[in-house]
């Protein structure tokens, strides 16, 4: 079992799951580092330490969703394995999307996991809370070190 914290990326446009996201992590009482950025481009910038984000760490998991403006999460989760340097990375797919072929497509791409966001309040925080439990507790992440890019 983990007892340190990891920080986690989550890309994520809309502010109500934001909030909802976080206060599930409070409640589970993980202590986790959890940044937020609104689109796929800024995603792919934090990820590579570029401007703005120029100081920002590697996080140890990213939540992504699948809807998202200037990049979609489809592109970001295919840039992230693409990369050598963060295709190692965990992407969870955190979306309202049950579509099958959203699915299939986040799996074929290299997310490790998929899952589909209540519209409900309270299932959302129930959903969130086991989430985040599993993979702040159970599951083991590799560890990411910075490499310097040119």
């Amino acid at each position: 079992m983990r007892t340190e914290t990891i920080d986690i990326l989550l890309v994520e446009d809309n502010d109500d799951d934001v909030v909802l996201i976080k206060d599930a992590f409070e409640q589970a009482r993980l202590l986790n580092i959890i940044n937020v950025v609104g689109d796929g481009e800024a995603a792919l910038a934090y990820l590579r330490a570029q401007p703005p984000y120029k100081a920002a760490r590697r996080p140890g998991l990213v939540l992504l969703d699948i809807s998202m403006p200037k990049k979609s999460g489809f592109e970001v989760l295919e840039a992230i394995k693409q990369d050598s340097l963060l295709r190692s990375l965990p992407v969870v797919m955190l979306t309202t999307s049950k579509r099958d072929e959203d699915i299939v497509r986040s799996y074929e791409n290299g997310a490790c996991s998929y899952v589909t966001k209540p519209v409900d309040f309270v299932k959302m925080q129930e959903v969130v809370k086991s989430f985040a439990l599993y993979w702040t507790i159970v599951s083991e992440i590799p560890a990411m070190r910075r490499s310097q890019r040119s």
